[in-house]
């Protein structure tokens, strides 16, 4: 179960939709989540490597490295 406050104008918005297309406003807000969910978790993994590389934790290689290490080079 989640709850979640909405500014007005977003909510009136919602409400429109719901109402003009005969689905539920919890309908279009579990697609709305579902559809961002995996670009937010990209994010903060991005940062969170970020971090990590910055701070000398983890390693990285560029596209030819790997290329290498995998026997694909030219």
């Amino acid at each position: 179960m989640l709850a979640i406050r909405l500014p007005a104008d977003v909510e009136n918005r919602l409400e429109a939709l719901a109402q003009a297309t005969g689905r539920t406003k919890t309908y279009y807000a579990r697609e709305a989540i579902l559809e961002h969910l995996d670009d937010l978790e990209d994010v903060y993994l991005a940062e969170q490597r970020l971090i990590d590389a910055r701070a000398g934790r983890s390693s990285a290689y560029t596209l030819d490295e790997v290329e290498r290490a995998l026997g694909l080079a030219d």
